[in-house]
């Protein structure tokens, strides 16, 4: 019997539907659920993103929509 990963960390995150979509087609294809399938892409993030395209990609949705006020993120500026 495969044992469960332990996902300690709890913490409600609200979705576009463009990135639902693709999470419901993930879970579709793996059969993991919402949860392990983001733990699956957040700890493996350096193994399937390239840096600078993430970073431009974030630089976009931020020139684009702003950062939430009061929110501890950090904008990466790139050059």
């Amino acid at each position: 019997m495969p044992k469960r990963y332990p996902l300690p960390k709890r913490f409600n995150a609200a979705l576009s539907e463009k990135a639902y979509t693709q999470l419901r087609e993930l879970n579709a294809k793996w059969l993991l659920g919402n949860n392990y399938l983001l733990v699956v892409l957040l700890e493996n993030l350096e193994q399937y993103a390239d840096e600078e395209a993430l970073d431009r990609v974030f630089s976009e949705f931020v020139a684009e929509y702003g950062a939430p006020s009061g929110g501890t993120g950090k904008t990466t500026q790139s050059g």
